[in-house]
Formats: structure tokens, sequence, C-alpha cells
């Protein structure tokens, strides 16, 4: 069953970013959560960011900004909403990590929070789209048990390993 209440917008900045996108996807779809993907470069389209803002302002949606290299996108769209914003830079192993600086360092008045992991980017919109949704609050829990459940049994598998 999707969701009712809310959906995550995937908005990344070009269509190298869509490999990990559909990674964040991925678990999107196993928490139950509705998601679409868009692309708009903060450098190179700020109007047409400005339009896809323009478009969900009326809608309850989380976004989850996508943009390797300097991540403007993630810092604009949140200057530009009051909806929440969730960077996800993909690592890149050409910069060593350094590009996230980025999506850390950001103006003030900017508070979007910064994952650099898919499913940390998916379990933090569920959650903030749980807020206001009891079934969605319950596929939260009943994925962070899971997870749970699944290190208890690698302990029991590797306990007496010698």
């Amino acid at each position: 069953m999707k969701s009712v209440n809310g959906k995550a917008v995937i908005l990344m900045g070009s269509e190298r970013d869509l490999e990990f996108c559909r990674e964040i996807a991925k678990f999107l779809k196993i928490l139950k959560v509705d998601y679409e993907f868009r692309v708009a470069s903060a450098h190179k389209t700020p109007e047409k960011v400005m339009e896809i803002l323009r478009e969900y302002e009326k809608e309850k949606i989380v976004y989850i900004t996508v943009a390797g290299r300097s991540n403007a996108l993630s810092a604009f769209v949140d200057a530009h909403t009051s909806k929440p914003v969730i960077a996800c830079p993909p690592y890149s192993e050409k910069f060593g990590g350094a590009d996230i600086f980025s999506s850390l360092r950001v103006p003030s008045g900017i508070g979007s929070l910064v994952t650099v992991e898919a499913e940390g980017a998916a379990i933090a919109a569920a959650k903030i789209l749980a807020l206001t949704d009891e079934n969605l609050e319950k596929q939260v829990v009943n994925y962070q048990a899971e997870k749970k459940k699944e290190l208890e049994r690698v302990d029991e598998k590797v306990r007496n390993l010698k």
C-alpha cells in the first residue's frame, strides 16, 4: 500500500545522477513511500528548479536533492521552499569525498539535512512524512526492527567462529 499522505520528489542535477537516484527509490519502495524523479540544475537551469518548486507548492512532499560535484542544488532548493530538503550527494572517488563540503557548508538560513547514503535519504524522507501518517510510521518501525533482526542473526552466526 502506497502512502497517501505525501511523497518524495527526487530532484537530480543531471541524468548522470539517475543511477544513484534509483538506489534511493529502491528504499522508498521498500518503505512504501511514493516518489517522483525530476531533473534540474541550480547552476544551469535555475528557472526550471523554481518552476518545479512552484509545481509542488501545495502538496505534502519532501525533496531529496541529488547533485554531484558542487551541490548548489540542495541549498538553492532549501532557500526557496518551506518543504523539507534532504541533500544526498553521491560520493565521488575522484574528489575523495571533498565535494561533500558543498552540501555541508551552506549559507545562513538554509536547513537542509545531509546524508550520503541512499538508504538514509529514504528513511529520513519516510520519517518526515510519517509525522502525519500512522501507516507510514508503522512501515518505518517495521523496517528498523527488521534491520535489528538481521544484525542479531549475523551475531548468532559469527558468535562462535574461530
